[in-house]
């Protein structure tokens, strides 16, 4: 290999490496935007309201047992009785607990930036099954039982949309502002004065729930036997939790989900149990499952995605720049090679701004065909004829069209890249095949050069 050659090869390794700084700056100003945007998000979230989970409906007995307990002083030996009171509750599952809703989305904007909210239309019913004396079969006569009530977990409170009314036994109670559990955090409750202790009762309750929200509707299904059944227009649904819907539909009119879950798989009347002591329990909580809003790729992280592609990209489009020289015996200049690769680069900054106010395929054809038309201009008078200059640009069109097919199949980025890079490969040695290496950094005068060029 001449020593010209080795210098314009170690001249374009030299400017790839100096057009990463760019490409470093685009990339921190990729992170820069979407922080902002997720704090317009958090704001607007946070002035109507967050994610919602639902937990609930379940039977609470607040109580107080008087405890007894013998015990002697110590200077006379003499043992005397001691009581105290202590305070508790007992928590009553439903035995059978369903949930079925309609959710639609709707997007509120500030700025340039939107959120995505949410608005559920659920109904929720169940039955709860309440033994005699609550259950309480040793030492009853020290215990004294306050007015149940009937709590219903609910994450952010401002986003219920109705006043929510109790249907039980045939009956209908007004819920009160306030799970009244520390268990259950947010929410509402409804007091049961009229449930009688001394006797086994079933409840059969029921009520509408009209919620908003902000990025995700999940439900900690509580019965023994849970059913859970969401319909929605959104077409994107991420599901999310412990548990993934056992049937679901998706198209692009929406998407259909259901649950069914039982105590034996979430294990989570021994979850509650394990709480009760401690006053608050993220595990009782953390045994749901729902969906997300959210969208799975937005515009940031496909242009991110993008941007990972662009050492390929540079030294690819490079590759293809030297070829034509090396085959059209040209002299490209290092500035030439440089001005090309700040076009390429200049396309993420392009796409970073225009998908920030139009959808990502119609900026991404906009950033790439406005690159593709100045470099393809550019490259017919640095290779003196417009049929190379058009064959470069078709070209580097495919390469646009084809890291647009790497970003929406991410599953088969790898597999696609990895043809990609082969089947390149594979152009250049055949179109190089027959060329004089040796001969390539010679001038014409040269007899090495008159042998290739014969």
């Amino acid at each position: 290999m001449t020593r010209t050659l080795g210098f314009k090869l170690g001249t374009i390794a030299l400017l790839i490496l100096l057009l990463m700084i760019p490409l470093a700056l685009i990339g921190g100003l990729i992170g820069e935007r979407q922080a902002a945007r997720d704090s317009v998000l958090a704001n607007i979230a946070q002035s109507s309201s967050h994610a919602q989970r639902i937990t609930g409906p379940l039977l609470v007995v607040p109580y107080t047992r008087t405890l007894r307990e013998w015990k002697t002083y110590e200077q006379t030996g003499q043992r005397h009785l001691e009581e105290r009171e202590v305070r508790g509750r007992l928590y009553f599952l439903p035995e059978r607990f369903e949930l079925t809703g309609h959710v639609d989305t709707e997007l509120r904007a500030r700025g340039i930036y939107k959120a995505r909210l949410f608005k559920s239309d659920s109904q929720v019913s169940g039955q709860i099954l309440v033994p005699a004396h609550y259950g309480i079969d040793q030492d009853l006569a020290d215990y004294r039982f306050e007015s149940p009530f009937l709590a219903v977990g609910i994450s952010d409170i401002r986003g219920i949309g109705n006043a929510l009314k109790l249907r039980v036994n045939g009956r209908t109670l007004d819920f009160q502002p306030g799970s009244g559990d520390r268990l259950l955090e947010g929410g509402v409750h409804v007091p049961l004065a009229s449930l009688q202790a001394a006797v086994p009762q079933r409840l059969d309750i029921g009520f509408d729930l009209k919620l908003q929200g902000t990025s995700s509707l999940t439900v900690v299904p509580v019965g023994r036997d849970s059913r859970v059944a969401l319909t929605s227009s959104w077409p994107h649904p991420s599901f999310i939790g412990d548990f993934l819907p056992g049937e679901r539909s998706i198209d692009g009119k929406g998407f259909s989900a259901s649950w069914q879950t039982s105590f034996f798989a979430t294990n989570l009347q021994e979850a509650l149990d394990s709480c009760v002591g401690e006053g608050e329990c993220h595990g009782f909580q953390s045994r749901a499952f729902g969906v997300s809003f959210v969208d799975p790729v937005d515009q940031y992280l496909k242009t991110d995605r993008a941007i990972k592609y662009a050492l390929l990209f540079l030294a690819l489009t490079f590759a293809g720049f030297f070829l034509m020289e090396v085959l059209k015996r040209l002299a490209v200049h290092p500035v030439q090679y440089g001005l090309v690769g700040l076009a390429l680069a200049f396309f993420y900054l392009l796409l970073l701004s225009l998908s920030e106010h139009l959808e990502f395929a119609l900026a991404y054809a906009l950033s790439a065909g406005a690159c593709v038309a100045l470099v393809g201009f550019y490259v017919s008078h640095v290779l003196r004829s417009w049929v190379r200059g058009a064959g470069f640009t078709a070209g580097l069109a495919a390469l646009y069209g084809m890291l647009y097919g790497l970003l929406s199949a991410e599953d088969y980025a790898l597999l696609m890249g990895s043809l990609l890079v082969f089947g390149l490969l594979a152009c250049v040695m055949v179109l190089t095949r027959k060329l004089d290496w040796y001969g390539v950094g010679r001038t014409p005068s040269s007899p090495a050069s008159e042998a290739v060029c014969s």
